[in-house]
């Protein structure tokens, strides 16, 4: 599942972690689990991965991660938004041992797509203990497997900021 370069990608984030002395975590809904997964495909990641929670589900989101039902229903900006990437982030730090989170929501496909939230939207949230956390959307293209690898590979490439 996992390409060379993907789990070179991983590999040199935990490298980077291990050097620094700081664990991560990851707080996962359209990928499923693939971030941790790809993480763990490395050997000896235990020392670094805190752990990872799968909250494919709104009711997973709020009784896993803490976030708020305001945030996940209509009106509110709903389960693939900035705001619920870093409620996620956020959560996954409350809820592990981690210094270091990062989250993923979005619209892998084929369905599930609206106008203003197209599939292949993909918002990303990242938070760092004792500072603020962030998120950023990317739109990437392919099927359901290219998003949620360029999901996987665009969350691997922001915990490697985070520690910057």
């Amino acid at each position: 599942m996992f390409d060379d370069l993907l789990l070179q990608q991983a590999e040199n984030v935990l490298v980077l972690y291990r050097q620094a002395g700081k664990r991560l975590a990851t707080a996962e809904s359209c990928t499923g689990g693939l971030i941790a997964g790809c993480l763990t495909e490395i050997a000896g990641s235990s020392d670094v991965v805190d752990r990872g929670f799968v909250t494919y589900s709104n009711a997973a989101k709020s009784e896993m991660l803490g976030v708020s039902a305001a945030l996940l229903e209509h009106p509110g900006p709903g389960a693939v938004s900035a705001e619920v990437a870093v409620a996620m982030a956020r959560g996954a730090l409350k809820a592990s041992q981690a210094d270091v989170t990062v989250s993923a929501t979005g619209i892998a496909g084929p369905g599930g797509a609206s106008k203003d939230k197209p599939v292949g939207l993909v918002y990303l949230g990242w938070a760092v203990r004792g500072d603020t956390a962030h998120a950023l959307h990317h739109v990437f293209p392919g099927d359901r497997a290219a998003v949620r690898l360029a999901t996987v590979r665009e969350a691997l490439r922001l915990l490697t900021e985070a520690l910057s």
